[in-house]
C-alpha cells in the first residue's frame, strides 16, 4: 500500500512537471515546450533546407525572368533610357517627390541631437540623394554609399554617393554584397553602417525588388522596330515614284543612263533626257491606312510605357477623349505612386538618421525625415471665414493653425484690432438706426419698474403658494389649471395693451 502511495505521488509529481511543460493551443491540443522552442524561435523553411534550390555560389540569381531569357544583367535597361518617352515618363514620377518640401521633425527629441541631425542634412545635397534613392523603383534596388568623417565627438556623414546597382547581389540570407575584382563569384562582404539599400516591393524569394524598366522592356523594343518599319515605309512610299520611258531600240546602256538621270532627278529635281524619253510622276496612293498602323503600334507601346511607370496615361498623352472624371482619376493613381515613392524616400533617409544617433548619441526619442507638399490657402474657406468674423465669431488660434496649416511663430491674433472693428461696427449700427427708434426706447422706459413688479406679483403670489405646497409635479400642474381662470391679470393686460398701442401709432406716425 505504502508502495502503490508513493508511485501515485510520483505519477502525480510526473504530471505536474509535464503540465508545466505543455503549450496549450486550444482547449484539446498542445504541444510540449521542448518539441515548440526549435520550431516558434527560429527560421524553419530556408533555402538550405529547400528541396528545389541548388546554387554553387552563395548569391542568389536575379530572378527577373526577362534577364533570364536574354542572358544579361541589368544593364540592358540603361539602352531603355534612350527613349524619349521613358525618360520623361521616369522624370515625370521623380518629379511628383522632387517637387515635396523636407523637414527634420524634431517631435520630443533631444535639442542638440535634433540641431545636430538638421545641420547635417543641410550640409547633405538631400535632391541628389533623393532622386537616386527614386531610382530604386526602376531597378528594383539602388545602393547607396555612406563617406563617414570624425567631427569632434561626433562620427557623422558627410556625402552619400549611389552606386551602380550591377555592381551587387543578395546572398542565401538576403544581404547585399559587392561584387569586387577579387571575389567576383561570392562577392564582398557589406559592412555595417556602410550602405544604405532601398528596395522596392522586396521579398524573401526576390530581395532585388520589382523593377518598373522590366515592364518596359518589350513595349519599348516593339516601338523601336515599328518606328524602322515606319522610317523605312516613308521612305518608300512618301515620296512620288518617277517613271522612264524610253524607245524600245535603245540598249542596255542607254536604259540604266536613263535611270541614273531619274536617280538624280529625286535628290536635285533636275534631269536631263532625250527627246523621244519621256518621264511620268506617280503618287503612292492608298498606303494612309498601312501608315496608320504603325502609328497605333507606337502610340500603343507609349501608353504601356506610361502605364507602367505612372500607373495611368493622361499626364503624359493628354488625347482628345478625356474626360474631367477620367483625368481626375489618373491624377489620383499617380498621386497614390507619389505617396508610394515618399514613403520609400522618407524610410531610407529615416534609416540614416538611426544610425547618426545611434553612433553618437544615447538612446531616446529620434527625429524623423519628413517629406510634405506646401499646399497654397483654400480661397473659399478664407473668403467664409472673413464672413462670419464680420458677424462676430471669433476663431482660435488652434483652428488657424489646423485649417490654414501654420504654426505658432508664423502670425499672431491681434485682439485689440478685432474689438476696435467690432465696436466701430456696432456704432456705425446705432448710427443707423431710425430717429423714432430712440424715442420709443425712452417711452417703454417711463413706464415703472415698481408699478409693472406690483401688477405681476398679484398674479404670481398664488402660483408660489401652490408650488410651496404641492407634493409633486402632477399637483402642481392640477392646481395652476384650477387656479388660472381665478386670476385678476385685467390691469396688468390693460398696461401692455396701452403700450403695444402708443408705439404702433408713433411708428406709423413717423414710419
Amino acid at each position: 500500500m505504502q508502495r502503490f502511495a508513493k508511485g501515485l505521488r510520483g505519477y502525480f509529481k510526473q504530471g505536474a512537471t509535464i503540465m508545466q511543460k505543455k503549450l496549450w493551443i486550444n482547449e484539446t491540443q498542445y504541444i510540449l515546450f521542448n518539441e515548440s522552442k526549435k520550431p516558434l524561435s527560429e527560421e524553419l523553411a530556408t533555402r538550405k533546407r529547400a528541396i528545389n534550390y541548388f546554387n554553387l555560389s552563395m548569391n542568389l540569381p536575379d530572378p527577373d525572368p526577362i534577364l533570364k531569357k536574354q542572358g544579361k544583367d541589368i544593364t540592358i535597361y540603361k539602352e531603355l533610357l534612350s527613349d524619349a518617352h521613358v525618360w520623361a515618363c521616369l522624370q515625370s514620377r521623380k518629379a511628383g517627390v522632387l517637387s515635396l518640401e523636407w523637414d527634420i521633425d524634431r517631435g520630443k527629441t533631444k535639442s542638440n541631437q535634433a540641431k545636430t541631425i538638421a545641420k547635417i542634412f543641410q550640409d547633405l545635397d538631400i535632391y541628389k540623394i533623393i532622386s537616386e534613392i527614386l531610382d530604386a523603383p526602376f531597378w528594383g534596388y539602388q545602393p547607396l554609399e555612406i563617406i563617414w568623417q570624425k567631427s569632434g565627438n561626433l562620427i557623422l556623414p558627410v556625402d552619400i554617393i549611389g552606386k551602380p546597382p550591377e555592381w551587387f547581389a543578395f546572398d542565401s540570407e538576403n544581404k547585399l554584397r559587392f561584387i569586387s575584382k577579387t571575389n567576383r563569384q561570392n562577392g564582398q562582404i557589406i559592412p555595417e553602417y556602410k550602405f544604405l539599400c532601398p528596395q522596392y516591393n522586396p521579398s524573401y524569394n526576390n530581395p532585388y525588388g520589382e523593377r518598373v524598366l522590366s515592364r518596359c522592356f518589350w513595349p519599348a523594343t516593339f516601338k523601336k522596330g515599328g518606328l524602322k518599319f515606319w522610317v523605312t515605309f516613308t521612305e518608300k512610299y512618301g515620296m512620288p515614284f518617277l517613271i522612264g520611258k524610253h524607245p524600245r531600240q535603245n540598249d542596255s546602256d542607254a536604259t540604266e543612263e536613263l535611270a541614273e538621270k531619274l536617280e538624280n532627278m529625286v535628290q536635285d529635281a533636275i534631269a536631263v533626257i532625250p527627246d523621244d524619253s519621256s518621264v511620268e510622276i506617280q503618287e503612292a496612293g492608298g498606303k494612309g491606312a498601312s501608315a496608320d498602323i504603325y502609328e497605333k503600334l507606337i502610340q500603343h507601346c507609349n501608353q504601356e510605357i506610361s502605364k507602367a511607370i505612372l500607373g495611368q496615361t493622361l499626364t503624359t498623352e493628354v488625347g482628345d477623349k478625356g474626360s474631367y472624371a477620367a483625368s481626375k482619376t489618373h491624377q489620383d493613381v499617380r498621386k497614390d505612386i507619389i505617396d508610394a515613392d515618399k514613403r520609400l524616400v522618407e524610410k531610407t533617409l529615416n534609416q540614416l538618421v538611426f544610425w547618426i544617433c545611434e553612433l553618437n548619441f544615447s538612446s531616446g526619442d529620434l527625429p524623423y525625415f519628413d517629406l510634405w507638399q506646401e499646399e497654397d490657402v483654400d480661397k473659399a474657406l478664407a473668403e467664409r471665414d472673413e464672413i462670419l468674423s464680420r458677424t462676430g465669431v471669433k476663431f482660435t488660434k488652434k483652428y488657424i493653425q489646423k485649417a490654414y496649416g501654420l504654426e505658432d511663430e508664423d502670425f499672431e491674433i491681434m485682439k485689440s484690432v478685432i474689438e476696435n472693428k467690432q465696436s466701430a461696427q456696432l456704432a456705425q449700427f446705432a448710427e443707423d438706426l431710425p430717429d423714432g427708434q430712440n424715442d420709443i426706447d425712452n417711452l417703454i422706459a417711463s413706464f415703472s419698474a415698481d408699478e409693472l413688479q406690483n401688477q405681476i406679483d398679484p398674479l404670481l403670489a398664488p402660483v408660489m403658494k401652490l408650488i410651496q405646497n404641492a407634493r409633486s409635479y402632477e399637483e402642481v400642474m392640477e392646481a395652476i389649471a384650477e387656479q388660472y381662470p381665478n386670476m385678476d391679470d385685467a390691469k396688468f393686460q390693460e398696461t401692455l395693451a396701452r403700450a403695444i398701442f402708443i408705439s404702433d401709432i408713433y411708428g406709423r406716425l413717423n414710419g
